[in-house]
């Protein structure tokens, strides 16, 4: 049996597809900004950052959207059209349960499990219309498994587990792909912020945070670089990956092999 030739990585695999970052600013985002770029894609780069969405659009030569995507009632009355969407904005608080602020709660979950599915609910008709789309979850090992102070993080990825799910079965007879990427901790402003606060509910000092615990469970000891998970969303996007749906990628150093 003969196999047809597939495209490589580095042969502009996305040029003429538009892709749509979320939290593109920096992090994870910013680097799957540009890794989609190199693909050929043009990037359009969505975060409330207004400098920072700029500067890397400017740097990858896209163009640049300031969007509270934690305002999910204006969200709603958007309109968005892309073949890629990497749902990747997020944040983090650390509190106990019966300390957490329903508000805050609220907007956390707003932010990483409302927001995508508005976003993914708007792409799709276009998607479908073309036959082909790739939807990619900036999930977490947080959407495998759960730690304690986190219920509002954990929560949202875990419910966003199930929404790129379900995207997949709806998405297969159009063409269109839905993944979950779960890295462990990923060196980024993100993770960088919520040191101290890891520190406070756990009782310890900010200098012994990272071995208690950011790394505690990954066999691999360190943190996993942004480009190692953007090299990850662009494969997922590519045209290799059309059997590529419906699963999550863990990216967490062997955390979730326990």
């Amino acid at each position: 049996m003969q196999y047809a030739a597939t495209v490589k990585v580095g042969t502009a695999a996305l040029t003429g597809k538009t892709a749509i970052v979320t939290g593109a600013a920096s992090g994870i985002g910013e680097a799957c900004a540009h890794a989609l770029a190199e693909q050929g894609a043009h990037v359009i780069a969505v975060d409330i950052d207004a400098p920072g969405a700029s500067r890397v659009a400017d740097d990858v030569d896209g163009e640049s959207r300031v969007i509270d995507l934690m305002d999910v009632g204006a969200l709603a009355g958007m309109s968005f059209e892309a073949d890629i969407l990497v749902n990747n904005a997020g944040i983090q608080s650390v509190h106990a349960i019966e300390e957490f602020e329903p508000a805050l709660f609220r907007h956390m979950v707003d932010l990483m499990l409302i927001a995508p599915f508005l976003l993914t609910r708007s792409v799709l008709p276009a998607m479908y219309a073309r036959g082909w789309g790739r939807v990619v979850n900036i999930s977490s090992v947080h959407g495998l498994r759960a730690s304690r102070f986190k219920a509002a993080y954990v929560a949202a990825k875990h419910g966003l587990e199930g929404l790129s799910k379900v995207t997949a079965l709806e998405g297969a007879a159009h063409g269109v792909t839905s993944v979950c990427v779960n890295p462990g901790y990923v060196r980024t402003p993100l993770v960088e912020k919520q040191v101290a606060e890891q520190a406070r509910v756990h009782g310890i000092a900010e200098s012994e945070v990272l071995e208690q615990v950011l790394l505690a469970d990954s066999a691999v000891k360190r943190l996993v670089e942004p480009a190692e998970v953007a090299a990850l969303v662009a494969w997922l996007c590519g045209p290799d990956a059309g059997m590529a749906t419906g699963s999550s990628y863990a990216l967490d150093g062997g955390w979730t092999a326990r």
